[in-house]
């Protein structure tokens, strides 16, 4: 199967890198946040809602449009990037984030923030969500896909292996998942939290079909898709390996900015870094 063109791969990246700018702006702006999950996703993001889903920002409530589930809610910055560049609502309002009054809360709320599908924030809840979503439409003949993205810390969570055997029982091939796999949750790396591994074969023994990618390359993102949409019984997970911090150099790897804004000095070093020389002013 084909890639994308070059020239549509770079403008992915270009995408990409706005609501990266976005991130680290609004969460300094608002002095609280998670960038560096949020830098983690925001590829997988920028490619579900530029090349994969069928969505309208004009119609935000469109019956037939494919769905997200942000299981880690706590990445709200680059979901809200993402719907902001798409036109959701204006770029200008990503610096209200967690203000008193502002529609882009620290987690995403479905009553309230255009092109929001679900509310999310606590950790291992969101993929019984999406696996409920995913069966309404089989039972309503409908054709929209469901896809959610789950944190590899957050797959620790009991309730995600629930989900994940009622997505498999009942044969849920409309649902894809992105494990945003940057290997550091909160307290530490996963593996020194308490173990994920094997990953691969623990997925597949609970009738899932499983893939493999870099997280950050928008080819493999979007080749992943298709394979899984050939897939037929069976839900997909992919597994995305990606870095936490993604395109800060300080923030890549670093447990210091899970929960954690920049501040004006590092604020300034991460836009340079993002190539945003001029500050990125909205």
């Amino acid at each position: 199967m084909p890639g994308l063109e070059e020239s549509r791969v770079e403008e992915l990246e270009e995408i990409a890198r706005r609501v990266r700018v976005h991130i680290v702006k609004s969460t300094h702006e608002a002095g609280s946040g998670h960038p560096g999950g949020s830098l983690s996703a925001t590829d997988i993001l920028t490619a579900l809602y530029f090349e994969i889903m069928d969505h309208r920002p004009e119609e935000p409530e469109w019956p037939k449009r494919d769905r997200l589930v942000l299981s880690k809610g706590h990445a709200a910055p680059a979901l809200y990037g993402v719907l902001a560049e798409s036109g959701y609502f204006p770029v200008e309002e990503l610096m209200t984030l967690r203000k008193l009054g502002s529609r882009l809360q620290g987690h995403p709320h479905v009553k309230t923030t255009p092109g929001v599908d679900a509310s999310t924030g606590s950790l291992g809840q969101g993929l019984s969500i999406a696996s409920g979503m995913a069966l309404a439409a089989r039972l309503d003949r409908e054709s929209y896909r469901v896809f959610a993205i789950c944190g590899d810390g957050e797959i620790q969570s009991g309730q995600i292996w629930e989900a994940a055997m009622f997505a498999s029982h009942n044969k849920l091939d409309n649902l894809i998942v992105f494990l945003d796999r940057n290997k550091l949750q909160i307290d530490g790396s996963t593996e020194e939290v308490m173990s994920i591994e094997p990953i691969i074969s623990k997925w597949s023994s609970f009738g899932w079909h499983v893939l493999e990618i870099n997280g950050h390359d928008m080819d493999q993102i979007v080749d992943a898709v298709d394979r899984a949409e050939e897939v037929h019984g069976e839900p997909t997970i992919i597994v995305s390996h990606t870095i936490k911090g993604k395109g800060v150099p300080f923030m890549e790897g670093s447990l210091a900015f899970h929960g954690k804004a920049a501040n004006d000095e590092q604020l300034e070093t991460a836009l340079k870094a993002l190539g945003e020389n001029d500050g990125g002013d909205y």
